[in-house]
Protein backbone atom coordinates (compact mmCIF):
# COMPACT_ATOMS: atom_id res chain seq x y z
CA UNK A 1 0.00 0.00 0.00
CA UNK A 2 1.48 3.51 -1.03
CA UNK A 3 1.19 6.00 1.71
CA UNK A 4 -0.07 8.80 -0.06
CA UNK A 5 -1.03 11.31 2.95
CA UNK A 6 2.90 10.95 3.83
CA UNK A 7 3.97 11.23 0.64
CA UNK A 8 2.47 15.08 0.78
CA UNK A 9 4.69 15.45 3.40
CA UNK A 10 8.07 14.23 2.06
CA UNK A 11 11.18 15.81 3.34
CA UNK A 12 8.99 16.80 6.75
CA UNK A 13 9.66 16.41 10.29
CA UNK A 14 6.01 16.04 12.14
CA UNK A 15 4.27 14.69 15.13
CA UNK A 16 2.64 11.21 15.35
CA UNK A 17 1.00 9.20 17.45
CA UNK A 18 0.61 5.35 16.86
CA UNK A 19 -0.75 1.79 18.92
CA UNK A 20 1.78 -1.03 19.68
CA UNK A 21 0.97 -3.80 17.91
CA UNK A 22 3.85 -6.34 18.35
CA UNK A 23 7.58 -6.96 18.34
CA UNK A 24 8.90 -8.73 15.27
CA UNK A 25 12.80 -9.82 13.98
CA UNK A 26 14.49 -8.56 10.76
CA UNK A 27 17.81 -9.78 9.13
CA UNK A 28 20.02 -6.33 8.89
CA UNK A 29 22.65 -5.03 6.38
CA UNK A 30 25.22 -6.99 7.93
CA UNK A 31 23.35 -10.19 8.20
CA UNK A 32 22.73 -10.03 12.26
CA UNK A 33 19.17 -10.50 13.67
CA UNK A 34 17.23 -6.93 14.61
CA UNK A 35 14.39 -6.55 17.17
CA UNK A 36 11.64 -4.87 14.90
CA UNK A 37 8.34 -3.16 16.52
CA UNK A 38 4.84 -2.91 14.33
CA UNK A 39 2.88 -0.10 14.96
CA UNK A 40 -0.74 0.90 13.56
CA UNK A 41 -3.07 3.48 13.19
CA UNK A 42 -0.32 6.11 12.97
CA UNK A 43 -2.20 9.41 12.94
CA UNK A 44 -0.85 12.86 12.46
CA UNK A 45 -1.33 14.76 15.29
CA UNK A 46 -1.84 18.16 13.80
CA UNK A 47 -4.61 16.97 11.58
CA UNK A 48 -5.78 14.19 13.21
CA UNK A 49 -5.34 12.08 10.20
CA UNK A 50 -4.28 8.74 9.60
CA UNK A 51 -1.36 8.37 7.48
CA UNK A 52 -0.52 4.84 7.57
CA UNK A 53 -2.51 1.79 8.32
CA UNK A 54 0.78 0.12 9.70
CA UNK A 55 4.55 0.77 10.17
CA UNK A 56 7.91 -1.29 10.91
CA UNK A 57 10.34 0.58 13.25
CA UNK A 58 13.66 -0.77 14.55
CA UNK A 59 13.65 -1.12 18.09
CA UNK A 60 15.87 2.05 18.86
CA UNK A 61 17.04 3.04 22.84
CA UNK A 62 13.90 5.87 22.67
CA UNK A 63 12.04 2.82 22.58
CA UNK A 64 13.37 0.51 24.44
CA UNK A 65 13.04 2.67 27.40
CA UNK A 66 9.33 1.87 27.38
CA UNK A 67 7.04 -0.73 28.52
CA UNK A 68 5.10 -1.51 25.05
CA UNK A 69 2.86 -3.96 25.71
CA UNK A 70 -0.37 -4.67 22.89
CA UNK A 71 -2.68 -1.63 22.27
CA UNK A 72 -0.13 0.78 24.25
CA UNK A 73 -0.26 4.46 22.46
CA UNK A 74 3.17 5.99 21.89
CA UNK A 75 3.38 9.94 20.52
CA UNK A 76 6.42 10.55 18.48
CA UNK A 77 8.11 13.16 16.23
CA UNK A 78 9.92 11.63 12.80
CA UNK A 79 10.60 12.63 9.17
CA UNK A 80 8.92 11.37 6.52
CA UNK A 81 11.12 9.70 3.88
CA UNK A 82 10.77 7.97 0.38
CA UNK A 83 12.39 4.48 -0.06
CA UNK A 84 11.90 1.75 -2.80
CA UNK A 85 10.62 -1.57 -1.49
CA UNK A 86 10.00 -4.84 -3.62
CA UNK A 87 12.39 -7.55 -5.16
CA UNK A 88 14.64 -7.82 -7.78
CA UNK A 89 16.12 -10.59 -10.16
CA UNK A 90 17.80 -9.65 -13.08
CA UNK A 91 18.33 -13.37 -14.05
CA UNK A 92 14.95 -13.80 -14.33
CA UNK A 93 13.95 -9.98 -15.39
CA UNK A 94 12.05 -9.68 -12.76
CA UNK A 95 11.78 -5.96 -11.54
CA UNK A 96 8.64 -5.44 -8.44
CA UNK A 97 10.49 -2.28 -7.13
CA UNK A 98 7.97 0.89 -6.07
CA UNK A 99 8.15 4.01 -4.48
CA UNK A 100 6.65 3.78 -0.92
CA UNK A 101 6.74 6.39 2.27
CA UNK A 102 8.26 5.72 5.78
CA UNK A 103 9.26 7.57 9.06
CA UNK A 104 12.33 7.81 9.98
CA UNK A 105 14.61 8.85 12.54
CA UNK A 106 11.85 8.64 15.54
CA UNK A 107 12.45 11.28 18.58
CA UNK A 108 10.94 12.79 21.97
CA UNK A 109 9.09 9.15 21.82
CA UNK A 110 6.85 9.64 24.89
CA UNK A 111 3.94 6.90 26.24
CA UNK A 112 0.70 8.45 25.46
CA UNK A 113 -2.00 6.09 27.43
CA UNK A 114 -1.74 2.65 28.59
CA UNK A 115 -3.93 -0.14 28.14
CA UNK A 116 -4.97 -2.79 31.05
Amino acid sequence: MIRKRLAKAEGQRKKFQAVFSRFGKKINYKGYSEETLLFVNITEIETKTVVADHLWFSLTKGFEKLELKEGTTVGFEARVKEYTKGYVNSKYRINNRKSDYKLSNPTKIQLVKEIG
